[in-house]
């Protein structure tokens, strides 16, 4: 997942912490309109 931050941090200018919420909320999002992916959501973002 760091990847993908250093990716949001360069290339929207967000901070760590923003990429961090931006990744959050996708994460999120996908989960609550694709329940049945849930697993391989958390594989791809994390379990955080």
């Amino acid at each position: 997942m760091q990847e993908l931050i250093d990716k949001l941090k360069a290339e929207a200018g967000l901070t760590d912490e923003q990429a961090a919420k931006a990744i959050e909320s996708i994460k999120n999002y996908i989960v609550e309109k694709f329940p049945m992916f849930e697993g391989a959501v958390s594989n791809l973002f994390g379990n955080s």
